[in-house]
């Protein structure tokens, strides 16, 4: 698989989660904060992150598409990524004892992953 087929499939993996997070903050983000994903000021959050993931994802995938301009796109989904994962591990003894395992590896990987393609593309 090519370093541009795996930049499409994160993106596609961001815009699902994104598109997850934005549209039903209680089921996506439930799993990742537990019951502050039900209240409003939860759901804003959830839905704000969400479309930072969508807009991320939309622009990675025009910029392959072009085949230019890629490297800002995936700089900020590591960005986007490392803040997720650190922010995780600083409220881990708030969060559910599944979710701060589950999160660290999927934004953990993302990082190693962005870390990867920025290298390898543009």
């Amino acid at each position: 698989m090519t370093a541009r087929s795996l930049a499409r499939l994160q993106s596609a993996g961001r815009l699902t989660l994104g598109a997850g997070l934005a549209v039903a903050p209680g089921t996506f983000a439930g799993a990742w904060v537990g019951g502050a994903a039900d209240t409003r000021d939860g759901q804003v959050l959830s839905i704000g992150l969400g479309a930072r993931d969508v807009a991320i994802a939309l622009g990675t995938l025009r910029a392959l598409q072009r085949r230019r301009g890629a490297a800002a796109w995936l700089r900020a989904g590591l960005v986007a990524d490392a803040a997720d994962l650190v922010a995780t591990l600083r409220a881990r003894d708030d969060l559910s004892p599944l979710a701060v395992p589950a999160v660290a590896a999927i934004a953990g990987g993302s990082v190693l992953l962005g870390a990867y393609l920025l290298s390898a593309l543009d």
